[in-house]
Formats: C-alpha cells, structure tokens, sequence
C-alpha cells in the first residue's frame, strides 16, 4: 500500500523517512542531499558547527539538491555549574590523551550561550523545517522560524514533554524512545527516566496530543517504519542507520564499531558529555564510569569540551575505544552501502510489510 501522511506533505516527502540531524560530522551535506534525492528529507545538525561554517554547510547542500532539507539545533541550555573539585574529572580522562599523545586536559571554561546567533544563521539557511532538542524553544525563536516559513519540530521522550511541545506551537513531534542512538532529548523532569521504549511512547504521545507524531529509536528497517505508522506516527526519524551509508561523516573505526556492535551493548551515559547519551559501549565509558561519584564527570557543555580534543584524536588514528559511538538498540540491522540505497530498501521493506499485513 502506498504510504501517505498529512506531514509527508507538508515536509514534501515521497517516503515518510527523516535522516536524523547527528551533531558532531555525521550528517554531511552529502548525505542531508542523498536523503533527499532520494524522496526522505535530511537534517543537519548544527549544534557544533562553527557559526562562520553554518551558511557554508547549507549551500553544500542546496549545490547538490532543489528539494527540502532541515537543520537542527539544542534549546537553551542552563549554564553549567562546575562541581567542588573539576580536577577530579580532569584526572579521569588524562590517561586517554597521554595515550593518544595529546597535552594533559585541563578544565575547559564555561563558554557562553550562543543560541541566539546560532539560531540566527540557521535561519539564513533556506532551510524548510528548524527541529530542535533538549527542551522548549523561546517563543521570539518560533516567531522568527515561523516568519521564514518554516516547519518547527520538537523532541519528546515523555507524554508530558510532548504536551508542553504542542502548546509551546510546535508543528510536529519527535517522539524519541529509549532505544534511539545519541543525546536523550529530555527536558522535563529527571534526565534519567526519560527511556520509555518507543513502542510504548509512540503511541501515548499520539493520543495526547494533536499534532502529527514523528516515531524515532531503534527504527531501522522497512518493518520498524511500517510499525511506527501503524502505532500512529505519521514519519519516522532514523539516526543509526544512516550513519554507515557511505556519506556519513563520521570515522571509519565508528562504522566498524556500528556493524560490529549487538543490540546489548549499548548503554545511556554521560561519560562523554555529560548529558545522557546512546552509544556502544566501551573502554572510555567503563572506565570514566566505573565508582565515579557525583562530580567525577563534568555537566553538560563542561565534559564534552573536555573530551572534544580526545574524541578527534581519537577518530584520526581509528581507536574507537576513545569515541563517543553513538548508536541506537537496533545495531545489528545496520549494513553499507550508499545511502540511496538504504532509502530504496527501506520504502520496499516498508511497502512489503504492509502487504504482510494486508495478507
């Protein structure tokens, strides 16, 4: 059966797949295009883009696409509060720059909030549709993204968060379950509990609320996306299994460790950055981990700009002990190949497990 949402239309989508926004390089513009091209819509994830490189990321994309495209960034954060002893974090990660040959860490300082001009330059893009993460954004933020007429899409793992999204006037709603690779997009509440599992959470969040739902976690193949939409969720949002298409970013020893990885050996941490994440485990995270107390690892921002000179080391000379693999629960489903070609498997796995179900 053909698949078609009112959201697919108002995201110009022939497939009602999202290519998730993956700060850090894994979304290059090839592969926010290759989405496109291919009837799904790309999402760059700007959030530690250098500001000057914003407009120049997003003119790689329109030179290799005319459809839609989105763009991604983090709600204001809170500003960081460094515990008692921040030397203690320090210390619990030096052994891994020695060991890449990086000068000792110190504590990074507190750098300051730059959402605004973030969202400024984002709104120069030409993107069609400004999601974002992490909490609500400032109501002179969604005037501004609605004034270019673009589609605002929030991030949920929580019916209740889903519920303040709405109100706050987003258009559509990620529904983010605990399976999904990444940043935890919870705001509301303990930053721990939000891993409801997205079977469960899907559709919950359709019930509660009455814009389109957006199913995201542990999606993977044509069988998760004919779920979702038959959970209610009107598009899915894929992070993992774009991210060992040929055009991702990221390093070759990441897309090993994907392919390598069970869908046991995943685990939410802050090692890395200090917000609870989805990533393969290993022997950074064991060790930053293991007895540390409650000022053993920094807050976000903090810790992720700690570890930044580590992780891109790290990536460079191919030890992915020391990156930060985020991945979702369905590792196992992931392969290679170009990412038009994972498009084409998945809207004929979709259209084949509606006709299982049809029969």
């Amino acid at each position: 059966m053909p698949v078609r949402t009112p959201l697919m239309q108002t995201l110009g989508l022939e497939h009602p797949i999202i290519q998730a926004p993956m700060a850090g390089g894994g979304d290059t513009p090839a592969l926010v295009a290759a989405v496109a091209e291919a009837g799904g819509i790309g999402f760059l994830g700007a959030q530690y883009l250098p500001l000057e490189r914003i407009g120049e990321v997003a003119r790689a994309v329109r030179a290799r696409t005319n459809r839609a495209f989105g763009v991604n960034l983090f709600a204001p954060q809170p500003a960081p509060v460094l515990p008692p002893d921040p030397e203690a974090a320090v210390a619990r990660v030096a052994p891994f720059f020695a060991e890449l040959g990086l000068e000792a860490p110190s504590v990074p300082a507190s750098a300051a909030d730059d959402f605004e001009d973030r969202l400024a330059a984002l709104l120069e893009t030409g993107a069609s549709s400004l999601s974002f993460t992490m909490g609500l954004l400032p109501e002179p933020a969604m005037q501004a993204a609605r004034a270019r007429g673009m589609t605002l899409i929030g991030t949920a793992t929580t019916v209740d968060e889903a519920v303040a999204l709405e109100r706050s006037g987003v258009d559509a709603i990620v529904a983010q379950g605990g399976e999904a690779g990444g940043h935890r997009g919870t705001f509301l509440g303990d930053l721990g509990a939000g891993v409801v599992g997205t079977m469960a959470l899907v559709p919950q969040v359709v019930d509660a609320v009455s814009v389109p739902v957006i199913a995201s976690g542990g999606i993977m193949d044509g069988r998760g996306i004919a779920a979702a939409l038959v959970l209610g969720a009107q598009a899915v949002q894929m992070g993992t299994a774009f991210l060992t298409c040929d055009e991702a970013g990221v390093p070759e020893a990441y897309k090993a460790a994907i392919l390598a990885a069970a869908e046991h050996q995943t685990r939410v941490t802050r090692a890395f950055s200090g917000r609870p994440a989805r990533g393969i485990v290993n022997r950074f995270m064991e060790i930053v981990e293991a007895g540390a107390g409650p000022g053993d690892i920094l807050g976000f921002p903090l810790q992720n700009a700690l570890t930044r000179p580590m992780r891109t080391a790290a990536g460079g000379q191919g030890k992915a002990d020391c990156l930060s693999l985020w991945a979702g629960q369905g590792v196992r489903l992931a392969g290679r190949g170009p990412a038009s070609a994972l498009m084409a498997r998945l809207a004929a796995g979709t259209a084949a497990a509606f006709g299982r179900a049809d029969g």
